[in-house]
């Protein structure tokens, strides 16, 4: 495998908790030398986000797990940003830097000149990227934004649950999607940035909103409003588009299936013998499965409650519909096909402990994506600035 595809490049990470801190860490793997500023004492808030009864070996880290999992690959630098020696030591950095991530509230680092303006007269190829909840711009520019409050002013959780009369209630997602899906959109258009620099010889600042992105996010859905007036509303597991789509339980378990044209229903039913429905109007094509998708739910859940999971799943694979069990993740990390793939890596912490962590799931077939060390401790490169 050759280089990293980034080494080279010098990241000035001066953002906290998740979307920020995750798209440094991608461009990190990526090859680039990411330094991570933290305040003295205490450095990003999410360090100390550590379960009450926690007995996990991390703890030797000293900092969360949820830190570790944002921050591996970089390097700690404790400045006070209000302290004039300590805007001196990042003005210096950031004059040597490519890349400068921030996710402070509009207006913060201008009181200490460490805004893009201000950044930019020292580096004109200094590529700025600032994360906020709302942009730089707009009436709520100066909110805080946080994950959960932007899946619900953004229309995800209007989209996400089971409907009202199923005793349903506006859901958020399991994972902090906006804050992730930030990430990536930030470490795209810092990628597009670096190429366009190549051009001009110049950076640029790049305003990036988590409310932006999450209603970039409602894609099909959010097009379905703007052009027919149209409001999804909460549909559980299933889908809009096509029936049978939706999870069922099984003897000993939970599986999620999705039948996708009426070929698949057209297989599914001569494998499990339903050759009835092919035969019923209400079930014989797609448009009307999904008028009458409540009856052949009831229908479906009668059948597999009759099945174990382990033969429903071979029936379903032989005649070529999509489906899995609903996995735990004891059950994810064992599955054959995420050890093939080498989801799981360890990597060194500072003092030669190794652990375990999930990669970043880039595969290039010549540059070489980077799992070297674990999150930082607080402030580990500080002699190094000392030494300038």
């Amino acid at each position: 495998m050759g280089d990293a595809p980034l080494s080279g490049l010098k990241v000035l990470d001066m953002s906290r908790v998740l979307a920020g801190p995750l798209c440094a860490q991608i461009l990190a793997d990526l090859g680039a030398e990411v330094i991570k500023i933290e305040r003295p004492g205490g450095g990003d808030d999410s360090r100390q986000w550590k379960k009450s009864n926690s007995q996990s070996s991390v703890d030797e880290l000293n900092s969360s797990i949820y830190f570790w999992s944002f921050n591996r690959g970089k390097k700690s630098l404790t400045l006070d940003i209000s302290n004039p020696e300590d805007q001196k030591k990042i003005l210096a950095l950031a004059g040597t830097c490519d890349i400068l991530i921030e996710n402070y509230k509009v207006g913060t680092l201008k009181k200490y000149g460490l805004d893009y303006a201000s950044l930019a007269e020292l580096n004109k190829r200094l590529i700025y990227c600032s994360i906020t909840g709302f942009g730089q711009y707009g009436p709520y520019r100066h909110r805080p934004g946080y994950d959960s409050i932007i899946q619900a002013m953004g229309g995800l959780m209007s989209i996400t649950g089971f409907p009202d009369e199923e005793g349903g209630r506006p859901t958020k997602t399991g994972i902090a999607i906006s804050d992730q899906l930030t990430a990536l959109y930030a470490a795209v258009a810092i990628l597009a940035a670096l190429a366009e620099r190549a051009g001009s010889g110049e950076g640029q600042h790049i305003d990036l909103a988590l409310l932006d992105v999450q209603v970039a996010a409602l894609s099909n859905l959010g097009m379905n409003y703007l052009n027919e007036n149209r409001e999804t509303g909460r549909i559980g597991n299933g889908l809009a588009t096509v029936s049978p789509t939706d999870c069922y339980a099984c003897q000993d378990g939970d599986i999620m299936i999705i039948i996708g044209n009426d070929a698949q229903f057209a297989s599914f039913c001569r494998q499990f013998d339903r050759h009835q429905w092919l035969e019923d109007e209400r079930f014989s094509t797609n448009s009307a499965r999904l008028v009458n998708k409540k009856r052949l739910n009831e229908q479906l859940s009668l059948l597999f409650g009759q099945i174990d999971t382990g033969r429903c799943l071979r029936m379903l694979e032989s005649a070529g519909v999509p489906a899995s069990r609903i996995n735990n993740f004891r059950e994810v990390f064992s599955d054959e096909h995420v050890k093939a793939r080498e989801m799981v890596r360890t990597v060194e912490a500072e003092g030669g402990k190794t652990y375990k962590v999930i990669r970043n799931p880039i595969v290039m077939s010549r540059s070489t994506i980077r799992y070297q060390n674990a999150a930082p401790d607080l402030g580990n490169a500080n002699a190094m600035l000392d030494k300038g």
